[in-house]
């Protein structure tokens, strides 16, 4: 039975890994497309390939992550709540793409396991070690901290950057930022890799740990491919829903402004996957980087009910997921009895 179940862990995870490539994809090129610096096709392409690179290089932080993000039982227990985790994580995912809705999968994550933790611990079982740690540092913190610094920041750095490009003529502004956003859009991408690739290997190692085919010390290169050839699949694939919400729904924007929302993004994302170690959320942070720079302007741009939506799903994502995942939980307690 064991085996089986981490036969669909294995599964669970590369639809995840897929379906999270396939919808973040949107806040990597959406703005690059948007404003005319790269066609659709070149920009999944460029994204697509620098996933693959920062999910592949991101196998090297997989192994610290797994260590001090949760603590599974081992056996069937500690599996079959990564198969209610993933699946409530996924069907959400699912959901608010076709409602093309910018959302976190790591919060969807990390909600799906604390619920299903939780239901463990209702039926009597072991629990999820270290759900509250991962809740506040990877869901709570960052849903306060990372849309706030990337709001302000994209806004405060339009003022310098507008002001150094005063006397220069609107078309050549446009020119130039439009090659910056080509440059911008792949570091976001290789940002995404790095942030969320290493998410997806620590599940898969946790699973196997859980299992007892590993001890977690090293991770096997399999791991690594998987992830990054799930998420880099998806990219090509791409989910032009979200891109169109992000590109044109959420607030007008220029090349020059989309330029630094884009760089400030991608910066956010290196400083936290390899300076801070703490799990950013891309869709967040770009979203939120986004409605920074549109609202620096002289004239209201921005879609505040569309806004005040986006926000209020981003909160309720850890709950839905969470609740969802306590369901599937409670429905697989017969599979491990």
């Amino acid at each position: 039975m064991t085996v089986a179940i981490f036969g669909a862990v294995v599964l669970l995870t590369a639809a995840f890994a897929f379906l999270n490539g396939f919808r973040d994809v949107s806040t990597s090129v959406a703005l690059a497309v948007r404003t005319r610096a790269l066609t659709p096709s070149v920009a999944v392409l460029l994204a697509a390939f620098f996933n693959f690179v920062g999910a592949l290089l991101s196998a090297s932080l997989a192994v610290a992550v797994s260590q001090t993000w949760i603590n599974l039982p081992s056996g069937s227990d500690g599996l079959n709540m990564l198969v209610a985790g993933l699946a409530s994580a996924f069907a959400w995912g699912v959901l608010l793409w076709w409602r093309g809705i910018p959302a976190s999968s790591t919060h969807a994550l990390v909600g799906g396991l604390a619920g299903a933790g939780v239901a463990s611990l209702a039926l009597g079982g072991p629990g999820l070690g270290g759900a509250d740690q991962s809740l506040l540092f990877q869901v709570v913190l960052p849903l306060l901290l990372s849309p706030l610094v990337a709001y302000s920041g994209a806004f405060l750095l339009v003022f310098p950057v507008t002001w150094a490009a005063r006397y220069a003529q609107p078309n050549v502004i446009n020119q130039r930022f439009r090659r910056s956003q080509s440059i911008a859009a792949g570091a976001v991408a290789f940002g995404h890799g790095l942030q969320d690739g290493q998410r997806v290997s620590a599940v898969l190692l946790l699973a196997l740990v859980a299992a007892g085919y590993s001890d977690g010390d090293t991770l096997p290169l399999w791991i690594a491919l998987l992830s990054a050839v799930t998420i880099t699949a998806g990219t090509l694939f791409g989910g032009w829903r979200i891109s169109h919400t992000i590109g044109y729904k959420i607030t007008r924007i220029d090349p020059l402004r989309g330029s630094v929302a884009q760089i400030f993004s991608a910066l956010m994302l290196f400083v936290g996957a390899i300076g801070l170690h703490w799990p950013v959320s891309t869709t967040h942070t770009v979203t939120s980087a986004v409605l920074g720079a549109g609202e620096n302007q002289n004239f209201s741009v921005t879609n505040r009910k569309l806004v005040i939506r986006i926000v209020g799903l981003w909160v309720l994502t850890p709950v839905a997921t969470a609740a969802l995942a306590f369901v599937l939980a409670l429905a697989l307690y017969p599979v491990d009895g």
